[in-house]
């Protein structure tokens, strides 16, 4: 694989980043520091990620717009009227709807998410590109792009 793969953040990966400095989530933000992946969220991702550090962790809001910026995390576009359509039929809770819709918007190659619930149960034939938690990308990076070099 030539060029790096994109990989799309929800919420709950952010959050865990921000709040676990060895976790699966934070090194996959330091692939994408490296630049060897292409990562993305979506402004509903972000407004999330803000209201739930505010409430959560206040303390950690720079920290998370630091670490953002340093990971060379990137915005998407906002979802299309067909995007969203196609997510509600997938997801039933509406933020979430938002955020598939999002991630089918910058049609990345890997969707990662702590969110069993919502995401993990959306079948897989479904959607244009994996879903799955950060150490689920990890292995499949290792796997695939670590040896490839």
């Amino acid at each position: 694989m030539n060029t790096p793969p994109d990989v799309f953040l929800d919420t709950s990966a952010i959050f865990a980043a921000v709040l676990s400095p060895d976790g699966g989530a934070r090194m996959v933000l330091r692939l994408g520091e490296s630049r060897l992946v292409r990562l993305w969220i979506g402004r509903q991702v972000l407004r999330e990620c803000e209201a739930v550090i505010q409430r959560k962790a206040a303390d950690s809001l720079p920290y998370m717009a630091l670490l953002l910026d340093t990971t060379k995390v990137q915005i998407g576009a906002e979802a299309s009227p067909g995007s969203l359509e196609q997510a509600r039929t997938l997801v039933a809770y509406p933020p979430d709807a938002i955020v598939l819709a999002e991630a089918i918007e910058s049609q990345p190659d890997w969707f990662l998410t702590h969110d069993h619930q919502h995401f993990m149960k959306v079948p897989i034939e479904k959607l244009p590109f994996r879903v799955g938690m950060p150490d689920d990308f990890l292995m499949w990076f290792r796997e695939n792009i670590s040896t490839s070099g």
